[in-house]
């Protein structure tokens, strides 16, 4: 009898298999592999700057490693570390936090991984306001936990209301999850808001909230973005703040991310990642620290002005693309473009675009990577990263707008071929 070389699904655990690699990965491996092969693929697809990480902070990392610091460093991460991000969380919202309340991880995903782990029973719901980031809904199904998603809309700006959160509590409810600003849309909770979903929260003490406010300095609304904690405070010992330096510093490839939360929650995600990972790497640590000390000089205003002059781009310029439809982002460096008015129309090979990855693919042909809605739980939309150059932008909105050009409303007419037959 022979065995097969095939790895049967069923060895895999059950919460694994609704779970496949990230879309918003697998668009980018896919420009990748094109451009491999020799096409010429803008990608817009990933959430990484395209700076390069400040020269300060890596000379905090060379010094760290002359000076030996290549140890495990304690499993919540340095106490310098933390302290540094405790400071900042202090002065900016005008409360006292102390370092058993931070725990540093490899990167944003980690502490979110974590603290489903920590917490979530099977069955155990997170509201998840859509459109999502992609990871949000993975982590909540490869923890056992239900995604509860609730569809918000343009009309209110992209953020979940009072009244919808209400109705989607129930007494499983563990977690409600927040990211403002926001990837995909790059919107933002304003202050009014947050207040209304306070008073939903004080009605069900049972709710956590976990707050993704890893863009929290890449903002370009005048009133800024607001957090829970500040407009909520008697609401401190429920919520758990996602942050880093990764988006904020160009600092991706580094994988230093905190928590900030209350210290039994802490210890309880510290138990977590000291069985996954222990500590993150200490040379990152130290120059994750070397960032919040403010080295990096004037690097975070002129990072943002770049950011909000390709926001300004792509929601004047995309938007003028027949067809699209662009939410003017008011932070991150996303924006959320609605694809609607392109679906049933027909490209020149007479296929029909009929979802929105139809048209993110259509569009991929044409040069230009993007990441189709439905992978952030709303369809017809399209993400758009303008974390790259205002040129990239530029040669992407002409190829976008030659390639809705050559779309029909109708399928053309197949040409009949007449063949003359010339009597010998």
């Amino acid at each position: 009898m022979s065995s097969s070389n095939t790895f049967a699904d069923s060895l895999l655990s059950s919460a694994l298999r609704n779970v496949a690699l990230s879309p918003i990965a697998q668009a980018g491996q896919l420009a990748e592999k094109l451009r491999s092969e020799g096409r010429d693929i803008i990608s817009l697809t990933s959430g990484e700057p395209d700076f390069d990480t400040p020269e300060p902070i890596k000379r905090a990392a060379v010094e760290a490693l002359a000076a030996g610091k290549t140890k495990y460093t304690p499993t919540s991460g340095t106490k310098a570390l933390r302290q540094a991000v405790a400071d900042h969380y202090s002065a900016k919202l005008g409360q006292r936090f102390g370092i058993d309340e931070v725990i540093v991880s490899n990167g944003g995903k980690q502490v979110i991984f974590n603290a489903y782990k920590a917490t979530l029973d099977e069955g155990d719901e997170v509201i998840l306001p859509s459109p999502y980031w992609s990871t949000f809904i993975g982590a909540i199904q490869i923890n056992r936990g239900k995604p509860v998603v609730v569809a918000t809309t343009q009309a209110n700006d992209f953020t979940l209301t009072g009244e919808q959160l209400e109705q989607a509590i129930t007494p499983r409810t563990k977690w409600l999850l927040i990211n403002s600003p926001s990837n995909p849309t790059g919107a933002i909770y304003s202050r009014a808001r947050l207040l209304e979903l306070a008073e939903v929260l004080r009605r069900h003490p049972h709710v956590l909230v976990m707050l993704d406010e890893i863009y929290e300095h890449i903002v370009f609304a005048p009133e800024g973005a607001p957090s829970l904690l500040e407009v909520a405070p008697d609401l401190r010992h429920r919520i758990l703040v996602v942050n880093g330096v990764s988006k904020t510093y160009a600092m991706t490839g580094w994988r230093v991310g905190w928590a900030l939360a209350p210290a039994r929650l802490v210890k309880a995600l510290e138990a977590v990642q000291s069985q996954v990972s222990s500590a993150p790497s200490s040379v990152g640590q130290a120059a994750a620290l070397a960032a919040l000390s403010g080295v990096a000089g004037d690097f975070l205003a002129a990072s943002r002005e770049a950011y909000r002059e390709r926001a300004a781009f792509v929601a004047d310029q995309f938007n003028r693309i027949e067809g699209l439809s662009v939410y003017p982002p008011k932070g991150s460096f996303f924006a959320w473009l609605d694809c609607s008015a392109l679906l049933g129309r027909y490209r020149p090979d007479g296929k029909v675009l009929t979802t929105d990855q139809d048209v993110a693919e259509w569009f991929l042909e044409n040069g230009v990577a993007l990441v189709a809605g439905h992978a952030h739980g709303q369809s017809p939309f399209i993400r758009l990263s303008f974390a790259a150059s205002l040129n990239d932008l530029q040669r992407a909105h002409a190829r976008l707008a030659d390639a809705v050009a050559l779309l029909e409303l109708a399928p053309r007419a197949h040409e009949e071929t007449t063949i003359a037959v010339t009597a010998l």
